[in-house]
């Protein structure tokens, strides 16, 4: 068996729902987990309840009082949720309990969620919503027409999203399954949510490196300036900033895009009808949710746009300065050109003057030759030593100029 096999196959049944009948209460968190937080508050909850809890397992379950604690580690955040049965004397929307409120209360900063559902019995709730607090809400049938949804999204003091099911026909496994459909809607709604204000601040940054991208264009297209190296520079010095603009933008914008399908994906399962006149569940949250997808997903269109056009800017200055370059050797070869030509001219001369002065030193040795056999009784008339002396300076000099031109052919 390959060593990964059980783990792998084990996924399957990762993050399982919590089963339960109605009435009950369901306090979900969702934590940012920085700098560790998640470890230290499982080895707290470890060291509270007296439990062993693996801190390299993903998810647990802890009971304690009659509550059901789950808690689930995720990439950026991990949640808690403690399941609270109804009693008669509970409110209606409770606070939490003690255990879970000091959790709270010790990482506030860090909660991107929370969210109160009940859940109840068609029974205990006959269509009557007054009681539950409720200002204009949405609410659905879902699950196929065996529960409804509402809620009206609005925060309490607290920060807290109130939701209620009613139970039609849901047994304690699809009740579990749907709740927690619902809490995954909020959660990770809430972490898509989380690139929108740096949307916002790139959308000024952008704008102002828009600005700055035209006067560069312009500048490049005006070519006024002889050295390109100072507008070169800048656009260097623009990319860099929008790199580092960017950097983190772009795994935000890409956890943007993974939550809010996710997010799409459980509203589907859903499957939810109208009820009433009340807008429903799922479309409420898709009208007011979608546009911030899409306008993150805009803004990262946008910087991947802007870096490209500083990058096809650049790559046009490189060009102009490469032409540049090119022209500058054309004229330097045509320089060396002329220059080579001339030298050559002077080499003929020089040559042809070489010729001329081997010729004359050439025949004043046969001159006194010719002096020192007539000083020793060979004397020669002049058109004898003529005869003589003429054809062999002429071969000799032919010979001269002939290796001068082969060596200067090769």
């Amino acid at each position: 068996m390959h060593p990964q096999r059980a783990s792998l196959h084990n996924e399957l049944h990762a993050r399982p729902s919590l089963y339960f009948a109605a009435p009950a209460h369901l306090h979900h968190y969702a934590f940012l987990d920085a700098d560790g937080d998640c470890d230290r508050l499982i080895a707290r909850l470890a060291h509270d309840l007296g439990e062993a809890i693996d801190l390299e397992m993903a998810q647990g379950v802890l009971t304690l009082e009659g509550m059901v604690l789950k808690w689930e580690r995720h990439t950026e955040f991990f949640t808690l949720t403690l399941l609270v049965p109804v009693q008669p004397d509970t409110k209606t929307w409770p606070a939490p309990p003690p255990l879970l409120a000091e959790i709270i209360e010790a990482h506030r900063e860090q909660v991107i969620n929370a969210t109160l559902l009940r859940v109840e019995d068609e029974v205990n709730v006959d269509g009557d919503l007054t009681g539950f607090g409720f200002r204009n809400p949405a609410g659905s049938v879902i699950g196929g027409g065996d529960a409804t949804v509402w809620s009206d999204f609005r925060l309490t003091e607290d920060g807290v999203n109130h939701l209620l099911i009613v139970n039609h026909h849901l047994s304690d496994y699809r009740l579990g399954r749907m709740t927690r459909r619902l809490l995954e809607i909020e959660t990770y709604r809430m972490m898509a949510s989380l690139a929108l204000p740096l949307a916002k601040e790139l959308s000024g940054e952008m704008r102002q490196f828009e600005e700055e991208l035209a006067a560069l264009s312009d500048r490049n297209a005006a070519a006024e300036e002889t050295d390109s190296r100072p507008l070169l520079r800048d656009i260097t010095a623009l990319s860099a900033r929008m790199v580092n603009s960017s950097a983190g933008a772009r795994v935000r914008f890409s956890a943007t895009d993974a939550y809010s399908k996710i997010v799409f994906n459980r509203i589907e399962e859903l499957r939810e009808t109208r009820t009433g006149d009340s807008q429903r569940f799922g479309l409420f949250i898709l009208r007011r949710f979608r546009p911030t997808v899409r306008y993150c997903a805009a803004i990262d269109r946008r910087q991947s746009s802007l870096e490209q056009s500083v990058a096809h800017l650049s790559d046009l200055l490189r060009t102009r300065a490469q032409v540049e370059i090119e022209e500058q050797n054309a004229v330097m070869l045509k320089s060396l050109n002329e220059r080579t030509s001339s030298q050559l001219k002077i080499q003929k001369a020089v040559e042809g003057l070489s010729i001329i002065v081997i010729s004359y030193y050439i025949l004043s040795l046969f001159k006194l030759s010719l002096e020192g056999l007539d000083a020793v009784g060979l004397g020669m008339e002049p058109r004898q030593a003529a005869a003589i002396v003429a054809p062999l300076g002429i071969l000799i000099i032919g010979g001269l100029a002939w290796r001068i031109w082969k060596v200067r052919k090769h």
